[in-house]
């Protein structure tokens, strides 16, 4: 498949890297040639120098034949405006970041299709989701609803007095078992799970189960649900912006930002907030708002450093549940291990909706997550597709991925050895990054 990406900042860096390891054949286009080089020489890609908004740049670089076009420059107009030349030149699908929250509301996205301009990402407004998401699941590190929740797909980290800790995956009680571990985050290493594979006090855990056998993972994990209502948010930029929005209302946030224009946007935006305008660094003004009485701590300032820091500042003083901003990719592993409850990527975030939208155009695949070294997807399965052959121990499936979980019949199952998938059936695909696409041959 072939996908033009315009805009060499870090978002369509990552994604133009993330969407070459899944064999794609991708041209990454910008304006700044010096930058492009580098790119080109670190991470072998192919890169084109060019104006989004170009007719005779895009043609040049094969627009005309391009299956999905990416447009992640830091304008939104400018992506807008591409999406629709691209479409106009041939591009079969076309996907636009954007900073305007009211474009993805109901009746736009519509509007926006009819102008050649198939998918609007808006990554605050969906990093602002996973935090109201994990507020509400302070135990739950990522939390995926597959097939409107007939699956749940999600990530814990597992507590030193968990029961689970020291035993071996193939010792688990097969009878009236209701979830499947789907993979492990160790480190900065992610692994799909064998037999022999053992539980250790700080691994991430990604577990699949049903809604009701969700319940029951926070105890298996050495966890206690937690009720988040006092929430302290550090920096006050477009993200938290987006959170008050979505969270005013439903918690008492008390927002720290040392801009007061940003403070001035804050204070409009929602009476039910508390702003100070004061440095989040500040120590006296976090312990004067109550830092040591917080139930969580969001460090969401433009520093991933500082979000590293402030995090661990905050769990000093108590804070239940942190979470924090970190865009910049080699810190990720680093913030998880010195156990911050959740990490936000914005790239991450976007890259799993893109993934998702690329699928959609080759195979029916509802639900797309991707993590940081792995991706989860849910895939239908064709008439006389290898993976009906038979059952699931017979497949030799590659070492690189689990089936997860089957949607049959509407009703979400876990899969075993003697499990046998059928045409039709909705598969739950965990695997290594880059490996999806090699393995969706075992589906189509």
């Amino acid at each position: 498949m072939k996908i033009l990406i315009v805009g060499e900042g870090d978002t369509g860096c990552h994604l133009a890297q993330m969407l070459s390891s899944e064999d794609q054949d991708i041209i990454l286009m910008g304006r700044d040639s010096a930058k492009l080089a580098e790119i080109d020489s670190v991470y072998n890609l192919f890169t084109s120098v060019g104006e989004a908004v170009s007719p005779s740049d895009l043609l040049r670089n094969g627009v005309d034949s391009c299956d999905l076009f990416i447009a992640v420059t830091p304008s939104e107009t400018v992506n807008l405006i591409s999406c629709q030349i691209a479409r106009k030149l041939g591009a079969k699908a076309t996907v636009a970041r954007i900073d305007t929250r009211e474009y993805i509301e109901t009746g736009m996205a519509g509007f926006f299709r009819s102008e050649g301009v198939d998918t609007l990402v808006f990554p605050e407004y969906l990093a602002a989701g996973e935090i109201c998401a994990s507020l509400d699941r302070s135990w739950a590190r990522d939390w995926l609803p597959i097939h409107d929740g007939a699956l749940i797909f999600t990530g814990i980290r597992i507590a030193k007095d968990s029961p689970l800790c020291g035993m071996e995956l193939r010792d688990f009680p097969s009878g009236g078992k209701t979830f499947h571990v789907s993979a492990i985050k160790r480190g900065r290493e992610t692994l799909i799970p064998r037999g022999d594979d053992v539980i250790k006090t700080g691994d991430i855990i990604y577990f699949t189960t049903s809604q009701q056998g969700a319940s029951t993972l926070p105890a298996l994990c050495g966890l206690r649900p937690q009720t988040i209502r006092r929430v302290i948010v550090a920096g006050g930029g477009k993200l938290t912006r987006e959170l008050v929005r979505r969270s005013a209302g439903r918690h008492r946030l008390t927002v720290f930002d040392a801009n007061i224009d940003n403070c001035r946007r804050l204070t409009a935006l929602s009476a039910d907030i508390t702003v100070v305008n004061a440095d989040p660094r500040n120590l006296g003004a976090l312990r004067d708002e109550g830092l040591e009485s917080a139930d969580a701590f969001i460090a969401l300032t433009e520093n991933s450093e500082s979000n590293i820091v402030l995090s661990m500042l905050a769990r000093e003083f108590g804070v239940k549940m942190t979470i924090a901003e970190i865009e910049d990719m080699q810190y990720i592993s680093e913030g998880e291990n010195l156990s911050i409850d959740k990490i936000i990527n914005k790239k991450l975030i976007t890259s799993g909706m893109i993934l998702r939208n690329l699928l959609d155009m080759d195979v029916d695949t509802p639900q797309c997550m991707a993590l940081e070294g792995a991706e989860v997807a849910e895939i239908i399965v064709g008439e006389g597709a290898r993976i009906t052959r038979g059952p699931v121990k017979d497949q030799k499936l590659p070492r690189e991925m689990t089936i997860a979980g089957l949607i049959h019949g509407g009703e979400g199952m876990l899969v075993n050895g003697n499990t046998v998938i059928e045409p039709g059936d909705h598969a739950v695909v965990v695997c290594l990054k880059g490996e999806l696409r090699r393995i969706e041959k075992y589906f189509g």
